[in-house]
Formats: C-alpha cells, structure tokens, sequence
C-alpha cells in the first residue's frame, strides 16, 4: 500500500488556480486560497503581488481582483480626469476623525488614503476641533453607517470627555486606532491601539542639535493647547540632563494661542529674557510661532542665525519661510499609512494582540541655526 502525502501546488498550477477563480467569481481571498491550496498566507501574498507586477489582478485587502475592476468586482472609472473620473464603489469605509484640516493632519490624512485605496477601501473623513468638548455624537453618527468596518481618531485629550470617549469607542462594537494620541481603557488599564510620532526624541533631537553647535543656554517655547507639548516636554527635559545643562542654562515655557492679544507680547518678552541672560538657542512649537519668533527678532534688530538659532517643531511650512527653519519634521505620512494597516489588520484578525506603533521623527537642518557668536 502506498501513503499518498499532499503535497502543495507547484507555483503554475497555483497561478492557474488563482486566474480560474477570478474568472469565476470576480474575486480571491487569501483566507480561502490557503484552505483550497494549503499553502501559506505569505506564498499567496508572494504570487497575488507577483500577478499583480504582470498586470493579470489588482491586489485589494485580504485578496484580489481582476484588472481593471475595484474591490466590488466593478469596472474601475477612469483616472484621466475627464467627466467620467467617478470613484468606484468600495464595499467598506474607515471612518477618520481628526481636530483639523488644515494643518498638520493633511499630511497624515492623505497617508490614510494612499494605504486605504491600496487595499480597496474607502476613507469618510470628517474633520472636528480642538473646541468641542465631547465627540461621542460625531462618532456615533459615523459607527453607525453600515459601511464603516473601523474608527482612526485623534480625540482631543484636553476635555473632560477625554476618557469617556476613549471608553466609548472601547465598546461602540466597531475597531479602532488612535492616531497621534494614546489611551488606555477603565478599569483594567488597558492599552488602545495607537501609532504615534515619539515627539519626546524629536525633542532630544532639536536640544542635541543647538548643543552639537555649541549653544550652553537654550529654551523651549511651547503651544498650550496642543497634546503634544507635554510630550515633546519630556524629551526636552531628558536632553537638557543628558547634556549636563544646569536648570539656569535652559528654561521652558508655554505660549499663549496665536490669536491672543497677548501673543506679540509674550514673544517679546521671550527675546528680551535671551538677550538679558545669554540665551543664544530656542526650539518653539509650532512652525507658525517659530515664524513669528524670527520676524519679531529681525525687527528688533537679532540676527537669525548669529545671535539666536531657532528651531522649529512640526515643518510643516518652516521649509518656505526665509531664512528656511531647520524644523523637526514628524512622519506625518507614514502614520496615516500605519494607523490603516493596524485597523485592517485588526479587522482581518480580531484576536491578535494590542499594537502601539511609534515612529521616529527627524530633524531637517536649514538656514536658522548656527554656531553662537561666541565660539565662532
């Protein structure tokens, strides 16, 4: 008697499989192809992204479909711009809310959208504030369109809602990542899924930076409505210790908002300070307020760079300004990618575990910061 041991498919046949069942149903999942292959989900992954090179499928999350047809099976509209360029219809969403649209998030959003059309999924976007209090009824609205698989959310951590909404969204029956922020759900404690930027290192990086220069007295100039100034708080203080900076070499404080009356004022005095007590080296979050800082001291006579060095936290726009700012610029993209791919994965696998992403940021070296006078 001869054991008769299955063997997996040779990769033609596997090929032949693949194109059979597309021509059948209009659509591949890998799910199924490993129970009707026995073969792993990374050799189908490796054969759908091969097909897809040779223009025979168009890869979308979780499997694939025919060239030429989105993630529904229908034919793809066309991409020249012309008056049939209608979006095809996508038979899931990912439901983002972020508090603004028109700084920062852009950048992050349109990784969203790169990662979910890669995957045939649609991005409902909806754009809140830093003002409103509690977010829960946006969500709710959104959770409960059919179409909507998952949450990305960036909720505004300075409410008193805070911890309501993270509790919510805990239970609210739908997946979510918190993006740029983190969270831990009550009583237990337990992490959410997030992807964040370490802005504490962005920090370490700006401080390193002026010290590599030669600046022994620095400051740190804040926004004080932003989540993220306590973090980028935290690196700074870490790097003024590491770098032998005595509490009278280094100092740290919060701006008011730029629309206050008392914003030109509170940069003034910021200047003053540095001219009275030696201060040759600032990092200040934002950009918009890095901006102010520079023009402010040109009128006043303060060389940028030679008399003080500035650093800008965010570069966003520091990049344009003149002279450009040397900016610590978070992967802004690469997180609206990544928050996708932990939602997708989340609602592919339900049961795996907690995933807290963070990615590095970096420091881009421009035209506003220098050697101090001093040591040149």
């Amino acid at each position: 008697m001869t054991d008769q041991i299955q063997h997996p498919p040779l990769a033609a046949r596997r090929r032949t499989h693949v194109l059979d069942a597309l021509s059948r149903n209009g659509v591949v999942r890998v799910s199924e192809l490993m129970d009707e292959l026995g073969v792993a989900p990374v050799t189908l992954r490796r054969d759908l992204a091969q097909m897809e090179r040779e223009g025979l499928l168009v890869r979308v999350h979780g499997g694939a479909v025919p060239a030429g047809k989105d993630a529904a099976g229908r034919a793809r509209a066309p991409i020249d711009g012309g008056p049939d360029d209608v979006a095809p219809a996508i038979p899931g969403s990912i439901a983002v809310l972020v508090p603004s649209l028109n700084y920062y998030w852009p950048g992050v959003i349109r990784g969203m959208e790169t990662e979910a059309e890669k995957n045939g999924m649609r991005v409902l976007l909806r754009g809140a504030s830093y003002e409103l209090q509690d977010e829960r009824p946006v969500l709710q609205r959104l959770v409960l369109r059919d179409d909507v698989l998952g949450v990305i959310l960036a909720p505004n951590t300075e409410t008193i809602h805070a911890q309501d909404v993270i509790q919510w969204l805990a239970d609210c029956g739908k997946p979510s990542v918190l993006v740029e922020r983190d969270g831990l759900v009550l009583p237990e404690g337990t992490p959410v899924e997030s992807v964040t930027t370490d802005h504490a290192l962005g920090a370490m990086l700006a401080a390193r930076h002026l010290a590599g220069l030669g600046h022994r007295k620095v400051g740190l100039m804040l926004s004080r409505f932003s989540p993220t100034s306590r973090k980028i708080a935290a690196g700074w203080q870490a790097a003024c210790i590491e770098l032998g900076l005595t509490p009278t070499d280094h100092f740290e404080q919060m701006l008011p908002d730029r629309s206050s009356p008392d914003f030109s004022a509170a940069v003034d005095a910021t200047l003053d300070m540095a001219l009275r007590t030696g201060i040759t080296g600032l990092l200040v979050h934002s950009d918009p307020e890095a901006m102010a800082f520079v023009d402010l001291a040109l009128t006043r006579g303060i060389s940028i760079p030679d008399d003080l060095s500035i650093i800008a936290y965010d570069d966003e726009v520091a990049q344009l300004f003149t002279p450009a700012l040397t900016a610590v610029s978070p992967p802004r993209g690469a997180v609206g990618e990544t928050a996708v791919d932990l939602l997708l994965r989340r609602i592919n696998e339900p049961s795996r575990p907690v995933h807290r992403v963070t990615l590095n940021p970096r420091l881009n070296v421009r035209g506003s910061t220098a050697p101090p006078r001093a040591s040149s």
